[in-house]
């Protein structure tokens, strides 16, 4: 039984059916590793001379899988992305089976084991504490660049919630505003 549903689209590219019919069949044999229906989000696009694939999986228990890879061929783009998503399942099977044990999304069986030494368990190390100054999303970005980070948490004066503006890889700006559900 399929649990799949594939949505393959296109920025700054034309998806012809070749890449179309790639990534489905890449994805499809990821497939048995779920007991429930899943959404699959495949996004391919051009920037100069990079070939990127982003996959996006939400399960139901607010799991998000994603990976997202940028090559000089569309091909090997969509190759090495599924091979990261899996990776990815691999590494993490342990601490999916739980933290989500009794939600059925993931067929555990199905993820083969990883060595332990490969494993290596995710420990926090530090806990940092420091007051949130409220501010603007603009006034964050300033901040964070004056601080010379990747992202900076900041409560935004705006909503009234604690937010993250974090640098993009096309050095661009992006802003996180948390739901709880």
């Amino acid at each position: 039984m399929k649990f799949m549903r594939i949505t393959v689209s296109g920025k700054n590219i034309d998806i012809t059916d070749a890449l179309r019919d790639m990534a489905e069949s890449k994805l499809e044999k990821i497939d048995k590793l779920f007991s429930s229906e899943v959404d699959a989000q495949v996004t391919m696009s051009v920037e100069k001379n990079r070939q990127i694939v982003e996959i996006t999986i939400p399960l139901k228990n607010g799991v998000l899988l994603r990976a997202e890879e940028a090559t000089g061929d569309m091909y090997t783009s969509i190759d090495k992305s599924i091979e990261k998503l899996h990776k990815q399942l691999e590494k993490q099977k342990t601490r999916i089976e739980r933290r989500y044990r009794g939600h059925e999304s993931i067929r555990l069986e199905n993820i083969p084991d990883v060595e332990e030494a490969e494993k290596g368990e995710l420990k926090i190390v530090k806990t940092k504490r420091f007051p949130v100054k409220p501010m603007d999303p603009e006034e964050a970005v300033l901040q964070m660049e004056l601080l010379g980070h990747s992202f900076f948490v900041f409560g935004n004066s705006e909503s009234d919630e604690v937010n993250v503006v974090y640098k993009r890889k096309d050095g661009n700006y992006g802003l996180i505003e948390p739901t709880i559900y």
